[in-house]
């Protein structure tokens, strides 16, 4: 059970995505063409196989517009589901319901992209330890869907934002003057709750990382072999990430590695739309 995001978070994307839509006059074309108590059924139906994400989107862009409007979901979140497959029945206002019909399209086409590539990775890992993770690299106003629409694809979200936990990156090595450095000011830094987080770009970086015992280390770009060397040193003492590189075609072999955790920007941004359609019955 995938837990839902609260509608108080989702209302300002939509509200400001059919902000967008109507523009200064409305929808011009519904208001010519439909009586203004037409109503219309219809249903949200995918063209694709995939994964579901973005349910809650489509339901609110249709009650901003008919709040009397029925939405009833057929699937939930995170299921799987095949071409063809009904993923929402709805009844409103005709004029309504094909104002927010692009708004709801959009939102939850994307958000079961991001679902649907995020479950092919889990499937390409499945039989190993290995945990697929996202990133910051988001749609800008969208990262808390998009992470949601990851888990719904049976991903894992790593951090949020910068204050969500210390990550030291390669430019905070180069500026603090080394991995150590960096690793003493923040163990001092942080706070009894915040993890800590080292990249680490060479074997050399990661057995200097080590003995400080951060939480986590990201090993960037490794080889598959130095992988191995560094799955092996750890001995399980730290979580081991596994970043840059990852692809469908190379995610397996990262995995058999033995690294905890495996993170893909692509989740979020290469992502491609489900193909998902509002068809009149």
């Amino acid at each position: 059970m995938i837990a839902p995001i609260p509608d108080l978070l989702i209302r300002p994307v939509v509200d400001a995505a059919l902000a967008e839509d109507l523009g200064r006059a409305g929808d011009v074309t519904a208001q010519a063409c439909i009586e203004p108590h037409a109503r219309l059924s219809a249903v949200f139906a995918a063209r694709q196989s995939g994964a579901v994400a973005g349910l809650a989107c489509a339901r609110m862009a249709v009650l901003a517009l008919d709040p009397e409007a029925s939405f009833e979901p057929t699937a939930a979140d995170g299921d799987r589901i095949g071409p063809d497959a009904v993923l929402a029945k709805v009844e409103a206002n005709a004029r309504a319901l094909l104002s927010a019909e692009r708004t709801a399209l959009n939102l939850l086409g994307r958000l079961s992209g991001v679902a649907s590539l995020t479950a092919a990775y889990v499937d390409a890992v499945a039989g190993t330890k290995a945990r697929i993770a996202d990133t910051r690299k988001t749609t800008p106003g969208l990262r808390h869907l998009e992470k949601y629409a990851v888990r719904c694809g049976g991903g894992l979200n790593h951090r949020f934002g910068l204050d969500d936990a210390i990550l030291i990156k390669d430019n905070h090595v180069a500026a603090c003057g080394g991995v150590a450095q960096a690793l003493e000011r923040a163990r001092v830094a942080a706070g009894h709750l915040m993890k800590i987080e080292v990249e680490v770009d060479s074997l050399s970086q990661f057995a200097e990382a080590l003995p400080y015992r951060p939480d986590v280390i990201m090993l960037d770009n490794f080889s598959l072999e130095d992988m191995t060397a560094a799955v092996h040193m750890a001995a399980g003492q730290v979580v081991l990430e596994a970043s840059g590189g990852v692809n469908l075609q190379t995610v397996r072999a990262i995995a058999e590695t033995g690294v905890d955790v495996i993170s893909v920007g692509a989740l979020t941004h290469s992502a491609s739309v489900l193909d998902i359609g509002l068809d009149a019955v």
